[in-house]
């Protein structure tokens, strides 16, 4: 198990997720934290992942690191989409193999789940038909990564454990509208609509001084400005949404996608999800840090006969609860003090109509989320309110 000393390695612990996990472990007393920037570590890059865990010998890993983005960027960029996600995971999990990792936490997403899923989704649903085209190769991605851990525990006895978090929202969220998630996207765009009608040009500048769009700053001309806009539907108090405004969407505060990573990593191992507390450990090689014993595991394949076939061992992480597209901008609107009009534009993609994960493993396994939906909002206006000053 880990203690106060041992020392973590938290990839992404810039990211939306990784940093507050990095704050989770922090706030428990887990200071012995390891964490680089991309410039730092390109973790599509082998041989410079192995240098650092040559260098650093990390007693756990969290895996929080992705290419991540929208609709929009998971079109645009299909190729990146799976190529950047499958070299990160294989050099990351590999390279914790062989310094011999004591636990390691891989984050993955819930768009690995078949388009047409039984709702809410259970873990047994993976790979039982077509994904949504929009973001399969993020999604293929992912599922590659949750086999790796669950194909390394089975093989080498490895305690490496996958969870898959619903849509994520909160501190150090990604606004830029190129490649930004959905509730960030549809705040920024509401907040510069609501500008734009009030004049206040002051805060419209320093907005886009932060965050650029398609290079266009706040030393922009007007015109250069409201045009670029345009294009992502943001009007003088008015602003146009993507599709209809339909689909159901789960959303969690990601501090709270935090701690449930964190209890995850300190409290749960991968002989808990399998329930191995029904068979002799003798029969799986069981050990008392909750990995399977590599002398007894080993050669195996992955067969265990006497546990029968071992799948989906990963663990969705969410609240069980949903809104329209249409009820989020709502709430959106209300945080915002926006006063204009909300379009959905009808000839542009929804993805997946509905999105709502089975969280009944989690909570078996002793947690479950604090922060409602209203709640999350207001906050994360409030933090991107922050950012800007």
């Amino acid at each position: 198990m880990l203690d106060k000393n041992s020392k973590i390695y938290v990839a992404g612990h810039h990211g939306l997720v990784g940093s507050a996990i990095w704050n989770n472990l922090k706030s428990r007393g887990y200071t012995n934290l390891v964490g680089r920037s991309h410039k730092e570590l390109d973790l599509t890059d082998q041989v410079a992942v192995r240098r650092f865990f040559d260098e650093e010998r990390p007693d756990a890993v969290v895996l929080a690191a992705a290419f991540v983005g929208g609709i929009m960027a998971n079109s645009l960029y299909r190729a990146d989409f799976i190529m950047q996600n499958m070299k990160m995971q294989c050099n990351v999990i590999s390279e914790s193999y062989a310094h011999k990792v004591k636990k390691l936490l891989f984050l993955g997403s819930t768009c690995i789940y078949p388009k047409n899923a039984p709702q809410p989704m259970k873990e047994d649903a993976l790979l039982t038909s077509p994904l949504e085209y929009t973001n399969e190769e993020y999604a293929i991605a992912k599922i590659a990564g949750l086999k790796m851990c669950e194909s390394y525990n089975l093989q080498y006895g490895t305690n490496y454990i996958a969870v898959m978090p619903t849509n994520l929202y909160g501190p150090n969220d990604n606004f830029h509208l190129e490649n930004s998630h959905v509730m960030p996207a549809m705040m920024r765009k509401i907040y510069l609509a609501k500008l734009i009608h009030d004049g206040n040009w002051e805060a419209i500048r320093r907005d886009l001084d932060i965050r650029p769009v398609e290079g266009f700053s706040g030393a922009s001309e007007c015109d250069a400005i409201l045009n670029v806009l345009a294009k992502y539907g943001i009007y003088d108090n008015k602003v146009v949404l993507w599709g209809t405004g339909k689909p159901l969407r789960e959303f969690l505060w990601s501090e709270d996608m935090a701690d449930a990573s964190v209890h995850v990593l300190l409290n749960v191992n991968f002989s808990d999800i399998i329930g191995i507390d029904k068979y002799s450990s003798v029969h799986y090689g069981a050990t008392t840090d909750g990995a399977v014993d590599r002398n007894h595991s080993a050669g195996r394949g992955g067969a265990l006969p006497r546990l029968g076939e071992i799948r989906n061992c990963h663990i969705n992480v969410g609240t069980g609860k949903e809104l329209t597209i249409r009820e989020l901008s709502e709430l959106v609107v209300k945080a915002v003090g926006f006063e204009g009009t909300v379009e959905f534009d009808a000839t542009k993609p929804d993805g997946t109509m509905r999105k709502l994960i089975d969280v009944s493993k989690l909570h078996s396994l002793g947690w479950t989320h604090k922060v409602e939906i209203d709640e999350g909002v207001r906050r994360l206006f409030q933090w991107y309110q922050e950012s800007l000053s």
